[in-house]
């Protein structure tokens, strides 16, 4: 079945949500602590990808003009209305975090990277889910960490992780019909350096230090695609 590498990450994603919430009882400071420990994780993982880039030239530009469309588009107010929404029909009688921090969150962090598109390209060409399994086994154990901090809104990331990685591996069973070896290579290591500076951005906003727009930065991804093809085709 070529979506099972999805559907075990989003289970994972729920089962490590569930059991993060039975640790919801932890201490504030403890809590707190955790949070910045996962930020630093967060940064050193998006720097750690950032390095994977061969033309950083692409990477800026592939930043810059996605914020200027993520901007003009609002996307970054899109998600927060829709985790808004949620926290309407889902009240949480808990103090802390809204549903709407845990969800916008968890979504960027288990959707801007690079296993997503990945693991999803590989389930969709070769029909092998290694790694959208072990990405889920990593998700799992972040949502736990996630949930205990911020509340059942992380859950809910389970929705648009699963279409976006289904959209993914469905439109990769036909990529290697129209898209080189060679561009593909290209473009996902390009693609992975610009989603860990989206990443460092995510986890800079865990720490509190900077408060990025991060949703805003994702068409950034279809500019590096766009770049990256042009780059190809004409040099």
């Amino acid at each position: 079945m070529v979506l099972f590498g999805s559907i075990v990450n989003i289970v994972l994603i729920i089962v490590g949500t569930l059991i993060g919430r039975f640790l919801s009882n932890i201490p504030e400071r403890m809590k707190e602590t955790v949070m910045y420990g996962i930020g630093l994780a967060v940064v050193a993982i998006g720097i750690q990808m950032t390095f994977e880039s061969n033309q950083i030239l692409i990477v800026i530009i592939s930043i810059v003009l996605g914020a200027v469309v993520g901007e003009w588009i609002d996307l970054d107010g899109k998600i927060n209305r829709l985790g808004k929404w949620l926290e309407v029909k889902l009240p949480s009688k808990k103090e802390g975090p809204g549903i709407a921090q845990g969800f916008v969150t968890a979504t960027l962090i288990f959707v801007v990277g690079s296993m997503a598109i990945l693991g999803a390209i590989d389930s969709g060409l070769r029909n092998e889910h290694d790694v959208l399994i072990m990405k889920g086994i990593l998700d799992g154990f972040t949502s736990i960490i996630l949930s205990s901090t911020l509340g059942i809104g992380v859950l809910f990331s389970a929705v648009p992780v699963f279409i976006y990685q289904a959209t993914i591996t469905l439109l990769s069973t036909q990529i290697s019909r129209f898209v080189p070896d060679v561009l593909l290579d290209s473009f996902i290591a390009e693609m992975t350096a610009v989603g860990g500076l989206m990443i460092v951005g995510i986890g800079l906003n865990l720490i509190g230090i900077t408060k990025i727009r991060v949703a805003n930065l994702i068409p950034g991804i279809a500019v590096v695609a766009v770049i990256v093809t042009i780059v190809h085709f004409l040099f």
